[in-house]
């Protein structure tokens, strides 16, 4: 089954054919780890793991790689503001965003790079864009020289009097361009106990300094990935200025590459009918979610949309995937996983359909319920290419609740009906149910219990 998938650069849909069919490779933006990940970082995240196990399903080898970002000025502000060194603020915000990820059924890059290991790599390519022209020194700071690249905008499709509306530039003297965008600043050593004696710096051919945010995801696929590789993504924001200045740098410091042959850009988060994002204030974290709702709640709501269209988070279109899963568990109860269904693949390679793929999973719980049980192995196949109902029936069922109170309850009713004490027996059942706990009764004189 052939896979089509919608390119930024050339804004359509196309077959996808990898540069090698033996082994797909892929590079996405992963965070700047200066804080807790909101819900709309965790949607791009969450489209880009299905991708991934769609091509692993598809493809014999993939090789997955998402970056951190270690060595930013976010992360030095914060260092600054809370008394934490730099080491530890990325420490300790690297691994709440992999327990968040892990938490939402991301499964892990094949390949986790961080900025601040790969600075040969970065001095390299920058080295690369001065002999040839494409960079500039200028006290202190090297920036690339966006005039000398005639198809810089290609990717957001603007020219560059647009692009630099749009954008935001730092204004300095030392610019040939206004545009010119950094690759390496200075980050001389201060007094000790001052600010600068705190910035992080590496030794370069152009003094003491740190990178550039662009020049990071650069070297990073390129160590990993090679010069030409199949698929870049990440969040529609970051088409510009980042990707696009990803681009250009890339095929000026490596002549005859093509960087990556497929953009893709997932859609944003809206919150208030409005751009999720910390500026706003209109955010909210991934723990902050997952505190309110099952994390396979919150993977059906990101995965709910298009993935390349605006997708409104609320917290109402949370309750309403819990009834969905609710089914999807009731049809799939104990039964093993078959093939995956065509029917789900089909909408999967359709550009990531993921709402044709959820209609096709409603289709299947429908006759599942109905006794089907072939339909119950396919739809339990399915969730699991969606990252979904990978736990039994029993435990979503069961979730949030204190299983050895409710398994005393229905000791104590059981003991009641025995002594044909039913009035007690009826409240307990009562009182439960008015908790979200039904119990079910079944022959032999078994009771079970599910979350309703």
């Amino acid at each position: 089954m052939s896979l089509t998938l919608h390119d930024s650069m050339t804004h359509r849909r196309a077959r996808f054919v990898p540069i090698d069919p033996q082994h797909v490779r892929l590079y996405v933006c992963g965070p700047t780890v200066y804080d807790l990940a909101h819900i709309g970082n965790a949607r791009t995240l969450t489209v880009f793991d299905v991708l991934t196990r769609l091509l692993r399903h598809l493809f014999p080898q993939v090789t997955y790689v998402r970056n951190i970002t270690d060595v930013d000025d976010k992360i030095n502000d914060r260092a600054a503001a809370s008394g934490e060194t730099i080491e530890a603020v990325t420490a300790r915000t690297t691994a709440q965003f992999h327990a968040d990820m892990a938490a939402l059924g991301n499964l892990p890059p094949d390949r986790e790079p961080r900025a601040t290991e790969h600075i040969a790599e970065m001095i390299l390519l920058i080295e690369s864009l001065i002999e040839r022209e494409h960079a500039y020194v200028a006290e202190g700071h090297v920036l690339f020289a966006v005039a000398a690249f005639e198809s810089y905008g290609a990717l957001s499709g603007r020219n560059p009097d647009e692009l630099l509306a749009g954008a935001r530039v730092e204004i300095a003297p030392y610019k040939r361009d206004a545009g010119d965008f950094v690759l390496w600043k200075p980050s001389p050593l201060g007094a000790p106990g001052s600010a600068t004696a705190e910035l992080p710096g590496w030794e370069s051919p152009w003094g003491r300094g740190r990178p550039g945010w662009h020049i990071e995801c650069s070297a990073m696929s390129w160590k990993y990935l090679g010069a030409t590789f199949d698929i870049h993504g990440g969040g529609g924001d970051l088409i510009f200025p980042h990707h696009e200045n990803e681009r250009a740098q890339s095929l000026c410091a490596l002549p005859g590459s093509g960087f990556a042959k497929v953009w893709l850009h997932a859609g944003m988060l809206l919150s208030g009918h409005e751009k999720m994002s910390k500026s706003l204030g209109n955010f909210h974290t991934i723990r902050d979610v997952l505190d309110r709702a099952p994390a396979e709640a919150v993977r059906v709501l990101l995965l709910r949309a298009q993935y390349r269209s605006t997708l409104e988070f609320s917290f109402e279109a949370l309750a309403e995937t819990q009834g969905e899963l609710d089914r999807f568990y009731r049809a799939v109860g104990d039964v093993e996983a078959g093939d995956v269904p065509a029917s789900v693949l089909e909408a999967l390679c359709d550009d990531l359909n993921t709402p044709a793929a959820f209609a096709a999973m409603h289709e299947l719980a429908g006759r599942a319920i109905a006794g089907d049980r072939e339909a119950a192995a396919a739809l339990k196949a399915a969730g699991g290419l969606m990252g979904l109902l990978g736990q039994p029936a029993s435990a979503w069922f069961q979730r949030g609740v204190d299983a050895a109170a409710v398994e005393a309850a229905i000791a104590e009713r059981i003991a009641a009906r025995k002594g044909r004490d039913f009035a007690r027996a009826d409240a307990i059942r009562d009182e439960w149910l008015a908790k979200g706990v039904a119990f079910e009764d079944r022959p032999g004189g078994v009771t079970e219990w599910r979350r309703v």
